[in-house]
């Protein structure tokens, strides 16, 4: 992968860079390819719990490149034309999906510009922390094209609601770190200098709990957002506990409690 690296700065967690700083790692074909396998690799390693994206430089990442519109991808070999730009859309737009379907919590460091599909691949995350220098926004009714692009139109009203969504999609405006923050689009900002270091503690504070637990807590959360009613989530979230307790966790938990020491989780 020569635009997307993985990092494991502990055996718990993998750092995921998009890697062209010179391009404010905007989205070539290329980088999508790389992201998805990148994803692809740390889904498939159970020794790791929590992954981070992050960018390279200054920048998060500023959106789709325009330069690369003629760059091999996955649709090479198919030509031009509308069933080329399905094929196209389609593989981009699947890194939403891919980034909320891997087994792991996956973090969104902005450490800068978070634009058009920088900006959705952010919503993906399960949790978002920002850089005081983030800013970030859905720019593509900017070009040309609808507002609602790269699962945008579903990610986002789910995190600071209908009302704000379509303020920010018709308008295309810059939402910068603390209003960010203010409005639910963000859990935290930090000073430039802490990002990373913050995304890090979060994901510590989760490899300390049950791997099966956290796994499931993802799953279940995903799952419920589009539950038909109160009930069917409850059910869910049932049947849920029962398979966790069958998991041994809860004893040991249990143990530790009364040892008083940290547990030693089942993987």
């Amino acid at each position: 992968m020569d635009t997307v690296r993985i990092d494991r700065p502990n055996a718990d967690v993998a750092v995921i860079t998009l890697d062209r700083p010179d391009r404010l790692n905007a989205m070539s074909f290329e980088l999508v390819d790389d992201l998805h396998a990148a994803l692809d690799a740390v889904h498939a390693d159970n020794s790791c719990r929590v992954v981070i994206i992050t960018g390279a430089g200054r920048g998060f990442c500023a959106g789709l490149d325009l330069k690369s519109l003629g760059s091999a991808s996955v649709t090479e070999g198919l030509g031009t034309g509308p069933r080329s730009g399905m094929m196209s859309q389609a593989h981009i737009a699947s890194l939403v999906p891919h980034v909320q379907h891997i087994q792991q919590p996956v973090i969104a460091a902005i450490n800068g510009p978070a634009y058009g599909g920088g900006f959705a691949l952010a919503c993906a995350a399960d949790i978002r922390v920002a850089a005081q220098s983030a800013r970030m926004g859905v720019q593509f009714i900017k070009v040309g094209v609808s507002g609602c692009d790269i699962g945008i139109s579903y990610t986002l009203p789910r995190l600071i609601g209908a009302a704000r969504a379509h303020e920010l999609l018709l308008t295309a405006r810059d939402v910068h770190a603390e209003e960010a923050e203010r409005i639910g689009l963000v859990a935290r900002v930090v000073p430039d200098g802490e990002l990373l270091g913050t995304a890090l503690e979060i994901a510590a504070t989760i490899c300390s709990y049950s791997p099966f637990g956290v796994i499931m807590t993802k799953e279940v959360m995903h799952a419920n957002l589009d539950a038909s009613s109160l009930e069917a989530a409850i059910h869910l979230e049932n049947r849920t506990q029962i398979l966790a307790g069958t998991s041994g966790d809860i004893a040991e938990a249990a143990r530790a409690f009364i040892e008083k020491r940290p547990p030693v989780w089942g993987q």
